[in-house]
């Protein structure tokens, strides 16, 4: 039977990205991924040309399915998000999960991921973190936050642009004192990093215009730089 890889793809540079990913990109009968606008930028650089299957939020109920059918008749399937590891805060879980029940062999292709780059960079204890990826925008934010008050390992959150300075508010308000640090855009051409507390952090941004994708790191309950 043919295999689903789940292949990493760089998260902002496109020159990280491994030679195997690269050379199962280029070796599969299909590759699947969020949106095709954007991965064929990855593909164009690379200069790989493969059939494109779009499996995202909105079609995966219909479309897995149909992919699951397609590796069964012996379509090797290299799956891609938009950016960094699949199945992280992405409709990839479902997929793997179809394979798995379906009896398909699932390679993982490892490589960049948002998380563990921020991790590497934060200098916040690393030996033990959790990952909530989004809060919910509305019900059970407040009580997974009150609960978020209480951890005591590292807390690693994505949040967009729209939403960044309202998560600083809450945090100032639910753990006032805790040390962060925030990266936007990285690897990107206008990477940035801030450390400090909310408080700190939301009087910088006040001075500039603040767009793109974030990783908030927040430290343990009893850390203390």
């Amino acid at each position: 039977m043919a295999k689903l890889y789940i292949v990493a793809t760089p998260i902002g540079n496109l020159e990280d990205i491994t030679f195997r990913a690269i050379e199962t990109l280029k070796s599969v009968d299909l590759i699947v991924c969020e949106d095709t606008r954007v991965t064929k930028v990855l593909l164009d650089h690379y200069e790989i040309h493969k059939p494109l299957f779009v499996i995202n939020a909105q079609n995966e109920s219909k479309k897995i399915p149909e992919l699951i059918e397609k590796i069964e008749s012996g379509i090797n399937c290299a799956f891609v998000s938009d950016a960094g590891t699949p199945s992280i805060s992405d409709p990839g879980t479902r997929v793997v999960n179809a394979a798995v029940k379906n009896g398909i062999e699932v390679i993982g292709i490892p490589g960049p991921s948002a998380v563990t780059l921020a991790l590497s960079i934060s200098g916040l204890p690393t030996d033990a973190f959790v990952f909530e990826g989004f809060l919910p925008q509305k019900k059970g934010r407040q009580k997974k936050l009150q609960q978020l008050a209480e951890e005591e390992r590292t807390i690693v959150l994505y949040e967009s642009t729209y939403r960044i300075e309202k998560l600083l508010e809450e945090i100032k308000q639910y753990m006032p004192n805790r040390q962060l640090v925030i990266a936007r855009e990285l690897t990107k051409k206008f990477e940035e990093t801030w450390r400090g507390t909310a408080e700190e952090i939301l009087k910088d941004f006040e001075k500039k215009i603040i767009k793109g994708e974030f990783v908030v790191i927040i430290a343990p309950k009893e850390f203390k730089m």
